[in-house]
């Protein structure tokens, strides 16, 4: 019953219900995506190993720390081990530049979903007008043509509302996901900053972290993403 319902609503709505629903089902892909990408980021994470390589960090123990980032999927710990790995070039720009990295990871195919926010209403829109237009060719043929023109704009109307619901499915997970972005980089800044500030200690406790990674191969065996 509901599926007849659905068909019937979608062939009153005129042909351009079929890019519609082409959008719809492309945003359905693209939310699915980043779920599943965040989901997967998620599992990844490992606070209590994340403590245990600040604290070695912050006495000097940077076989411990660095053994600590190897064979492992942690986001973190593996832009730790590549700061560590380039400590005699410049550990925080090789933080920073794997932590861009990752960034846009989190932020791939966002535009999609911000461009069929603006797109799915337009669509609906081009409907509506197309649907008018072609009611109102009825005016003048018969005695019956007002009734034919309001039906038509009705109909017309299916699309239009297609489209705004389409917007709206898009931009609450949308915003979700903006504002994981955006706490992602807010907590690999504090990351980085921290990791930073507790080589510098080790330093001033004679723990010297360029002296360690000279010894160290700049490549690691880690699990891959």
């Amino acid at each position: 019953m509901l599926a007849n319902i659905v068909v019937e609503t979608f062939i009153e709505g005129g042909w351009v219900m079929w890019p519609i629903v082409a959008t719809f089902f492309l945003a359905l892909c693209v939310i699915l995506d980043r779920v599943v990408w965040w989901l997967r980021f998620k599992a990844k994470v490992r606070p209590s190993i994340q403590v245990q390589a600040r604290e070695a960090l912050g006495t000097g123990d940077f076989s411990k720390a660095w053994q600590l980032t190897q064979n492992t999927s942690d986001p973190y710990l593996k832009n730790l081990a590549e700061g560590m790995s380039h400590a005699r070039t410049s550990m925080l720009a090789a933080m920073q530049l794997d932590a861009t990295h990752l960034i846009e990871k989190s932020e791939a195919r966002m535009w999609v979903i911000s461009t069929l926010i603006t797109l799915a209403p337009l669509l609906g829109l081009f409907g509506t007008v197309v649907g008018i237009m072609g009611s109102f060719s009825f005016v003048g043929d018969e005695q019956l043509a007002a009734t034919k023109v309001s039906g038509g704009i009705a109909e017309a109307l299916i699309a239009t509302a297609a489209g705004i619901g389409i917007a709206i499915i898009c931009l609450l997970p949308y915003n979700f996901f903006r504002k994981r972005v955006s706490l992602l980089r807010g907590s690999l800044e504090r990351w980085i900053n921290h990791s930073e500030l507790l080589v510098n200690s080790a330093r001033q406790h004679g723990h010297d972290l360029e002296a360690f990674a000279s010894k160290r191969p700049e490549t690691r065996n880690q699990k891959p993403d």
